[in-house]
C-alpha cells in the first residue's frame, strides 16, 4: 500500500504453484468475476462499520467496482469510478497494481486510518482467501470486520470540482414509416465536494445514451416485472437513499426509474440536482429533479425531490428517515414519508450475524384514500451453516406512492427461509444445501390470496464445481377477478392449487463453455406448464465471449394453449479493458419482434469515454419482418477535474 496527498496505490502479487490453471476471461469493464480467479479490495472511508467501495481485478486487467449496501450483505454494482488497474502474469502466477485517486471517494478527512480488506479468489480450487476475519459468516464487505489501514496522510481534493461535458450527436427512424430524426444534444454533469465528505451535483439536459437496454423477460404473474437502475446520475451515493430491511421487490418508498421513464418510454431531463455525504455519524442525501412533458406520454412538466437520512447507533445499527414530493406524471399533492430502524451486529453469540429492522411509510396525493400507509419488520440470521430469517410487510389499500414501486397493494406479506449450508471434507460434494421457504399473502382483511412453499431437499455443490438441484414447490393462487396471463389467454376467477417441481443442472463457470438448464414442471392453475431455461457462455479466447440465454414456456390450461419464446445472445469482443464492443440480440415470441443492442465503449482515459451505440428493431408484420425503429447515437464525455 502507497499512499500521498492525490491517490492510493495498492500492489497484489498473487503466487500459484500451478499458474496455467488460472481461470480468467472477462477482460471488459464491470465484469462480475465471481466465477474466476480475481483479488477484490474493500475501503471503509468512514470507519463506521455499514459503508464503503469494492474494487476488484481479474488476471486479464478486467475492472469492477461497487457500493457496499448498509450493513455490507450486498453491494450496488452498477456504480462506477474513476480508478485504474494494471496486471502481469509471471511464471509464479500473477500481479496486480489499483490505482485509486480519492477524488473518486468520499471519507472522512479527520480519521488517519479507515477499514480495509483483501480478498483472493482462486477459482479452479473453489478458494478463497482473506486477509482480515477469514470466517464463512462473514461477507468481505461487511466492513464491520475488516482490518485497519493505518498511518494516511491529509488528502489534498484540490477545488474538489468536477466538470463533465458531454455531446450526443446521431438520429433514427424513431416508428415504422415515420421520417429520419436528428439530434444533436449537449449536456452538462458538474460535481462539487464540500469538503471530503459531502459531494454535490448539478445536471442539465441529461443524457443516458450510454445505457444498456434491459433484458426482456416473461412475466406468468399478474405482478409488474422489477428492473434495476442503470443510469449514472442516479447512482452516485445510492447506498445512503437506501431504506429499509428487508423490502426487496415488495415495496420501494423511493424507486430512481420513475424519474425520466414513464411506462416504458423515456421522458426527458430537463435538470436535477444532488447531494450526498456523510458528517459525523450522520449520512444524508438529497435529490431534486426536473422533466419535461412529451406527447402521448405525460402532459405537464414535473418536478420531483427525495431527502434521505440516516443515524449511524451503537456500533453496527442505524435509524433513518425518507421523504419524496412530486408525481412524475404531473399529479397534484405527492409526497411521502417514512421512517426506519435497523438493529444490526457481527457479534451475536460471540461471532454471528443477527439484524432486526422495522420500518414505516405513509404517503398521499389528491383524490388518493385513506389507507395509504405501509409497515414492516424483519428478523435475519444470515449466518453460514444456517440463514434463517422472517419478514412481514402491511401495504395498505391506498399506497401508491408516485416515485416508489409497489407491485401488489392491500396485502399481508409474510416470509420464512431456513436455509442449511453443510460443507463435506471428503468426496466428490463440497456443499449441501437444504432449503425451505414458505411465502403467505392475504388480504387486509386475512383471507388467503397466495402461497408459495419452495422446498429444495437436493442442492448439491461438486468440488468440480459442477452442481444439481430438485425443488418441490406447493402454490396457491386465489383470483378475485379475471387474470390474462398470455395473449388471449384467461383465467377465470377461483381458487387454485398445484405443484410444480424444477431440476436444474449447472456445469463449473471455471470452463471455456459452461451452461445450466432449468426445467419447471407440474401443475399450472386448472392446467399444467412446462418451463426450459437455458444460460451459458462460451469463453474461446480471453478477445471474446458469447452469452446466451432461452426460455420456452409451454402451458395447457382449460381455456387453451399457448407457447411463449424467449431467447438472447450477446456477443461481446474485448480487446482490452478500455476497449470493448458488444452486441445483444434478443427476440420474444410476446412482441414478436427483434431487438438488437450494439454498443462500443473506448475509455481513452480514466475520466474520458466515448461510445457508439446502434439500436435496430424489427417486427413481423403479416409474415414478413419490417422496421419497427433503428437509431444510431454518438456520445463523448470527459471529465475535467480541478
Amino acid at each position: 500500500m502507497l499512499a500521498d496527498a492525490k491517490a492510493l496505490l495498492i500492489g497484489i502479487r498473487c503466487d500459484d504453484p500451478d499458474p496455467s490453471g488460472l481461470v480468467s476471461f472477462s477482460v471488459r469493464r464491470d465484469a462480475p468475476l465471481n466465477s474466476e480467479d480475481h483479488v477484490r479490495i474493500v475501503l471503509g472511508p468512514f470507519l463506521d462499520g455499514r459503508s464503503g467501495y469494492v474494487f476488484a481485478v481479474n488476471p486479464s486487467g478486467a475492472r469492477y467496482d461497487a457500493l457496499i449496501n448498509p450493513g455490507g450483505e450486498t453491494e450496488k454494482v452498477e456504480w462506477d469510478g474513476i480508478w485504474e488497474a494494471a496486471t502481469q502474469r509471471t511464471a509464479s502466477g500473477w500481479s496486480a497494481e489499483i490505482w485509486i485517486p480519492v477524488q473518486t471517494l468520499s471519507f472522512n478527512p479527520d480519521l488517519r486510518e479507515w477499514h480495509f480488506n483483501v480478498q483472493r479468489r482462486i477459482q479452479r480450487k473453489l478458494e478463497t482467501d482473506r486477509w482480515a476475519f477469514p470466517a464463512r459468516q462473514y461477507q468481505v464487505t461487511q466492513t464491520s470486520r475488516a482490518g485497519r489501514l493505518t498511518g494516511l496522510p491529509g488528502f489534498d481534493l484540490g477545488l474538489g470540482l468536477t466538470v463533465r461535458p458531454s455531446i450526443t450527436s446521431g438520429g433514427g427512424i424513431p416508428a415504422p414509416d415515420a421520417s429520419l430524426n436528428g439530434e444533436f444534444q449537449p449536456s452538462l454533469d458538474v460535481t462539487q465536494r464540500l469538503g471530503a465528505n459531502v459531494l454535490a451535483s448539478v445536471t442539465t439536459n441529461t443524457d443516458f445514451a450510454e445505457t444498456e437496454v434491459d433484458t426482456r423477460r416473461t412475466n406468468l404473474t399478474r405482478f409488474p416485472l422489477f428492473f434495476p437502475e442503470k443510469r449514472t446520475f442516479f447512482l452516485e451515493g445510492d447506498d445512503i437513499f437506501a431504506f429499509g430491511l428487508g423490502l426487496n421487490q415488495d415495496i420501494l418508498p423511493y424507486f430512481s426509474r420513475r424519474i425520466g421513464l414513464v411506462g416504458g418510454r423515456e421522458v426527458p431531463i430537463l435538470g436535477g440536482s444532488k447531494i450526498n455525504g456523510r458528517a459525523g455519524h450522520t449520512n444524508f442525501g438529497g435529490l431534486v429533479v426536473g422533466t419535461n412533458d412529451v406527447r402521448g406520454v405525460v402532459d405537464n412538466k414535473a418536478l420531483m425531490a427525495v431527502g434521505r437520512v440516516k443515524q449511524n447507533i451503537w456500533r453496527e445499527s442505524w435509524v433513518g428517515a425518507i421523504a419524496t414530493v412530486g408525481d412524475p406524471l404531473g399529479r397534484s399533492g405527492s409526497w411521502l414519508t417514512g421512517a426506519d430502524f435497523t438493529y444490526a451486529t457481527s457479534r451475536f453469540r460471540g461471532n454471528k450475524n443477527l439484524l432486526i429492522g422495522g420500518w414505516g411509510l405513509a404517503t398521499g396525493r389528491d383524490e388518493l384514500g385513506n389507507d395509504a400507509t405501509a409497515h414492516g419488520l424483519k428478523i435475519d440470521y444470515p449466518n453460514d451453516l444456517w440463514d434463517i430469517a422472517f419478514t412481514y410487510k402491511r401495504i395498505g389499500r391506498d399506497f401508491e406512492p408516485s416515485l416508489g414501486f409497489v407491485p401488489r397493494p392491500a396485502v399481508h406479506l409474510y416470509n420464512v427461509s431456513v436455509n442449511n449450508r453443510t460443507r463435506l471434507a471428503r468426496g466428490p460434494i463440497q456443499q449441501l444445501f437444504h432449503e425451505l421457504e414458505p411465502f403467505v399473502a392475504t388480504d387486509l382483511s386475512g383471507r388467503w390470496e397466495s402461497y408459495r412453499v419452495f422446498f429444495a431437499p437436493i442442492n448439491w455443490r461438486f468440488r468440480s464445481g459442477d452442481r444439481f438441484e430438485f425443488n418441490v414447490n406447493p402454490t396457491g393462487e386465489r383470483l378475485v377477478e379475471p387474470f390474462e396471463i398470455a395473449d388471449g389467454v384467461v383465467i377465470p376467477p377461483g381458487s387454485y392449487h398445484w405443484k410444480r417441481h424444477r431440476l436444474e443442472v449447472g456445469t463449473a463457470q471455471k470452463r471455456r463453455l459452461y451452461s445450466q438448464v432449468t426445467w419447471w414442471f407440474g401443475d399450472f392453475y386448472n392446467g399444467d406448464l412446462n418451463q426450459i431455461i437455458w444460460t451459458g457462455a462460451w469463453n474461446p479466447a480471453p478477445l471474446v465471449t458469447v452469452e446466451f440465454t432461452g426460455e420456452r414456456n409451454i402451458g395447457r390450461l382449460e381455456s387453451r394453449r399457448f407457447t411463449q419464446t424467449l431467447v438472447g445472445s450477446r456477443l461481446r469482443v474485448n480487446v482490452s479493458p478500455d476497449f470493448s464492443v458488444s452486441s445483444y440480440v434478443q427476440y420474444d415470441t410476446d412482441s414478436d419482434s427483434v431487438g438488437v443492442n450494439t454498443r462500443l465503449r473506448w475509455t481513452f482515459s480514466p475520466a474520458g469515454d466515448l461510445f457508439i451505440v446502434y439500436n435496430h428493431n424489427v417486427r413481423e408484420l403479416l409474415q414478413r419482418w419490417r422496421l419497427d425503429s433503428n437509431q444510431l447515437l454518438v456520445k463523448f464525455q470527459y471529465a475535467l477535474r480541478y
